[in-house]
């Protein structure tokens, strides 16, 4: 194995018991740090992402068979600083990774991609722009010329998925909580932003598009839920991605009226579809390619949100992964919330 001179040990976020409460689930440990395996590459990361998801991981919603404890954090970039025989990676080059265990200082990963540049701006593109392009492609098989409705549009994934869209030739429908998002929206491309705390949603729906919507990019649950469904047009298609309105409690979920929904989409031809990305490993490449090259070619923004508007200097360090948890649960956020980990680190040599 070549390697860079690392420290002994590093720190790491684990969960000690279920909870969809991260700060009480979690705590962080020092351990030594680990050598890559074969084919496996050590990162030692620079940024990691934060995700709605996070708190059903600690909730243990995801893998019935997980067992305590475990860590925590999917998504990073970071340098390489440790490679494994067999990889044809090389030691200082910047990557990016998708995998269980991101919030960590060093992390042992087999399948990385290689990015141009150590930049933030990246690290949005695998697991939000991902689960917005290849849904909408492969489960929504949105078309040219379709009404696209995307909800929590101005989030993390959201942002990805009204400009997947409008790259596709679709008209989108974006909603949000505040004016200064219908802003945001408006400057990625958003046709309708829709301030749900100043307009009823199912209302605009229904005066504006009373044909209904074709694709519903759906994360929220709950009322929402209900809303869209009965919101879709002949041969609709509903994507549920989350539904993030029930995360935080103990259920996990917000109750939605399931018991009509057969009736509600039998007469109209219209379907819901599920959609995880982690079943969709095989596309990754191919489509963290395309997001690279339309962010080259400007025909796409990475918005990052590191939290400066609540914390001077932003979010730094695994010390503050529970607080930007917390801000984006808050619902302030505009883009994908990146937490960067200081060249520093408390790591002991």
């Amino acid at each position: 194995m070549a390697a860079r001179q690392l420290p002994k040990t590093m720190r790491k976020i684990v969960a000690f018991q279920f909870s969809p409460k991260f700060r009480e689930s979690t705590k962080i440990t020092e351990v030594p740090v680990p050598t890559p395996g074969p084919s496996e590459v050590l990162v030692r990361n620079r940024y990691v992402g934060i995700n709605a998801s996070d708190i059903n991981y600690t909730a243990g919603r995801y893998d019935q068979t997980l067992k305590l404890p475990f860590d925590t954090g999917f998504e990073g970039i970071g340098e390489v600083v440790g490679v494994g025989d067999g990889s044809k990676l090389k030691i200082g080059q910047t990557v990016i990774y998708l995998n269980y265990g991101a919030f960590s200082e060093y992390k042992t990963v087999k399948n990385v991609i290689p990015l141009p540049s150590l930049k933030a701006e990246f690290l949005p593109l695998i697991l939000s722009g991902l689960t917005a392009s290849i849904s909408l492609d492969k489960v929504g098989e949105i078309k040219s010329g379709e009404t696209v409705l995307v909800t929590a549009a101005a989030g993390g994934t959201g942002q990805f998925a009204v400009q997947w869209a409008k790259n596709a030739g679709c008209h989108v429908i974006g909603t949000c909580s505040s004016d200064e998002k219908v802003d945001f929206l408006k400057s990625i491309g958003c046709d309708r932003p829709i301030n749900y705390k100043t307009e009823v949603l199912k209302d605009v729906l229904k005066a504006e598009y009373p044909k209904g919507i074709d694709v519903i990019y759906e994360s929220i649950g709950g009322e929402m839920f209900d809303t869209c469904v009965n919101s879709l047009a002949v041969k609709g298609r509903l994507i549920i991605i989350g539904y993030i309105s029930g995360y935080e409690t103990q259920k996990g979920f917000t109750p939605s009226r399931l018991a009509t929904l057969p009736q509600k989409l039998l007469p109209i031809s219209a379907s819901v579809r599920g959609f995880f990305l982690f079943n969709w490993s095989k596309d990754y490449s191919e489509y963290m390619m395309k997001l690279i090259q339309l962010l080259a070619e400007n025909k796409i923004m990475s918005v990052v949100d590191n939290g400066q508007s609540v914390k001077p200097g932003g979010f730094k360090g695994l010390d503050d992964i529970s607080d930007a948890i917390e801000y984006m649960y808050s619902g302030k956020n505009k883009g994908k919330i990146v937490v960067e980990i200081p060249e520093k680190l408390n790591s002991q040599l």
